[in-house]
């Protein structure tokens, strides 16, 4: 059986499109760590952490991790535990991983994201096959308007909705007159027949001020609202006095919050992560509570590059609860972007051939590993050191 020889990060940063923020995050998108695990007969997996130190959970329930302190967790820890693990077994992947330090999942998942890639090019298979099969050939793509002012984000969600992209989500939380309008203006911009969504990321001050604010939303016919306050406690007073679905994202971190969320009849909706619950393997257990529970479900993410978000593809591909159109990225390479902003976030990427979209959805690579492979000139592009 191959085994896991070496493992290298690599510190990146991918130039944006447009800002993208959120309430708050403090630090630009797109520098992020990847991973380049070898293994004996030369063969090559690629993972990706998305690390904001901004992005710890509800209360700071998992902390945050910046770039440089995965990469440090990497190198000093999970990288000499997890040298000699056999490809396939990701069993004993994450056993030595957890064994070796607590915590920090984006330093996990990116190893973990590797590991599956790597395994998939070895047997010659996709990843979602490796995860239990293909659930959909087909991952709606949601598209995310930032913190942007009012004017810049109506014409830029009717660009998306010309484009083909059938849900949009409008990031809010910060002033709850500029959200009502916001989210009324952009209705009007792209008619009735587009799905709406708004994300406040715990910014409302209290439950009371995420219902009255809600409500007045409510009228432009949103299919969810998703992490309206922290607190699976509080959420679940905002879940009891509203008619739109609320999703958890910041409360739902790994299997473990997803009973507690059920317990509290906190979100009828959770939002998946490849990265939070620290990979594909413990992702998939975060589908299987939910699904169990009846709760649906979206992947979405921390906007990756092409690499992480092939990792977020496969995953929507394979998990039977993810039925939502999700939050990802549509990665595509300078040279096939041709002034298309539906699921564009960054001008450049780091996979040598762009994700493939017909009629609002990514079609799921077939290729073995994660189906695409990454374009290692972008990636020595791209690399700063600090």
């Amino acid at each position: 059986m191959p085994v896991i020889t070496t493992i290298e990060t690599i510190l990146i940063q991918l130039p944006t499109r447009r800002e993208h923020k959120w309430t708050g995050l403090t630090e630009p998108i797109g520098r992020y760590v990847l991973v380049k695990m070898t293994d004996d007969a030369g063969r090559v997996g690629w993972g990706e952490a998305p690390a904001l130190k901004d992005w710890g959970g509800e209360f700071g329930r998992y902390f945050g991790e910046s770039p440089l302190i995965t990469r440090t967790v990497i190198e000093r820890y999970l990288a000499p535990a997890v040298l000699g693990v056999e490809l396939g077994d990701a069993a004993t992947l994450h056993a030595r991983m957890d064994a070796v330090i607590k915590g920090y999942p984006y330093a996990k998942g990116a190893v973990d994201f590797a590991f599956y890639d790597l395994t998939g090019r070895w047997l010659g298979v996709p990843v979602h096959l490796l995860l239990g099969g293909r659930s959909r050939t087909r991952i709606p793509v949601t598209h995310s308007i930032g913190l942007i002012p009012i004017p810049q984000a109506v014409e830029e969600v009717a660009q998306v909705a010309a484009e083909g992209i059938r849900t949009i989500k409008i990031k809010v939380g910060v002033d709850p007159k500029r959200d009502v309008e916001m989210v009324r203006q952009i209705r009007a911009a792209v008619g009735p027949e587009v799905d709406l969504c708004v994300d406040a990321n715990e910014g409302y001050r209290t439950p009371g001020e995420a219902i009255r604010t809600i409500r007045q939303m409510e009228e432009q016919r949103l299919i969810y609202a998703e992490q309206p306050v922290m607190g699976i406690e509080r959420l679940a007073e905002v879940a009891r006095a509203i008619d739109t679905p609320v999703m958890a994202d910041e409360s739902a971190w790994n299997a473990h919050d997803v009973v507690q969320i059920i317990e509290h009849r906190a979100a009828q909706i959770v939002s998946i992560y490849t990265t939070k619950p620290g990979g594909l393997l413990r992702a998939m257990e975060v589908a299987a509570v939910c699904r169990a529970a009846g709760i649906i479900c979206n992947v979405n993410g921390s906007v990756e590059t092409g690499i992480g978000n092939l990792a977020n593809i496969q995953l929507a591909a394979a998990a039977p609860a993810v039925t939502l159109s999700c939050v990802v990225p549509v990665s595509t390479p300078a040279a096939q972007q041709r002034g298309q902003v539906g699921g564009i976030y960054y001008r450049d990427d780091l996979i040598a051939a762009p994700m493939t979209l017909e009629d609002g959805a990514i079609l799921v690579p077939t290729g073995p590993g994660m189906g695409i492979e990454a374009d290692l000139k972008k990636i020595e592009t791209y690399r700063v050191s600090e």
